[in-house]
């Protein structure tokens, strides 16, 4: 997989496939490694926000969930045909991991939680949800989600508490969990239990996904897609006459 740098941050080419391919190879070695899928939001604020890419430095691979990103990131010759859109990586790697590789979930609300349960423990052959807690605890609760799961040791660990929380939280407790592979997924909890819908499939393609998002929540998403999004082109654009520079 190659890495290209795209205002500061290291994106990583890959398909659905390929990366699930190699998060198994990474749960097989052991160890414990962090995945972002990340899109224009994450990308802005790591390049603005100093607190911010320090928070997400702990974080060993930046997966592209945006198409926006993609048009980038083939401009610098990546040559991609798609993202990797979390929703839709989360039940592929989930589909293609079913027993013995053992799954954790935390955040969502406690009907989100137990929706992705009875989805994907349902299926044949049977996918193992190992643990799961929802995200609504306390700071005192989070040293015993952290001893649940390294004695519970699932492979994969799926994070879904809303950026910038859920990369927080695993910049704090990334070195004390002793195996497992941690993805921030966000969004990818609510799609998949069913709670929120997600864009119409032309307005992926087109890269209107956040559109689509933001007039969904305008309160909670509006300003802050047009803010990010804005910031997005402003930072290219200045990177794009920076480099032009003789």
């Amino acid at each position: 997989m190659r890495t290209f740098n795209l205002l500061g941050t290291p994106l990583v080419a890959t398909t659905y496939d390929e990366l699930t391919a190699h998060v198994h190879d990474l749960a097989r070695r052991g160890g414990t490694q962090a995945i972002d899928l990340t899109n224009t939001h994450i990308v802005t604020l790591r390049r603005q926000d100093a607190q911010f890419r320090a928070i997400t430095s702990r974080f060993d691979y930046f997966v592209p969930d945006g198409m926006p990103l993609i048009w980038c990131l083939n401009a610098l010759g990546a040559g991609l045909r798609d993202r990797v859109y979390g929703p839709t990586f989360m039940r592929r790697c989930l589909e293609q991991s079913p027993a013995p590789w053992k799954h954790y979930l935390l955040g969502g609300s406690v009907e989100c939680v137990a929706a992705l349960q009875r989805k994907f423990s349902g299926r044949i052959p049977p996918i193992e949800i190992v643990g799961a807690r929802d995200g609504y605890f306390s700071p005192d609760e989070e040293p015993e989600i952290v001893a649940e799961i390294n004695r519970l040791a699932p492979d994969f660990i799926w994070v879904g508490l809303g950026t910038p929380k859920q990369q927080d939280w695993i910049h704090r407790h990334k070195a004390a969990i002793r195996r497992g592979v941690l993805f921030a997924v966000g969004f990818a909890f609510d799609v998949n239990a069913g709670l929120k819908k997600d864009a119409p499939p032309w307005m992926q393609r087109a890269g209107l996904t956040w559109a689509f998002r933001a007039f969904s929540e305008p309160r909670r998403l509006l300003t802050r897609y047009l803010r990010f999004n804005l910031l997005f082109l402003y930072y290219l654009t200045k990177d794009a006459l920076v480099s032009s520079r003789p």
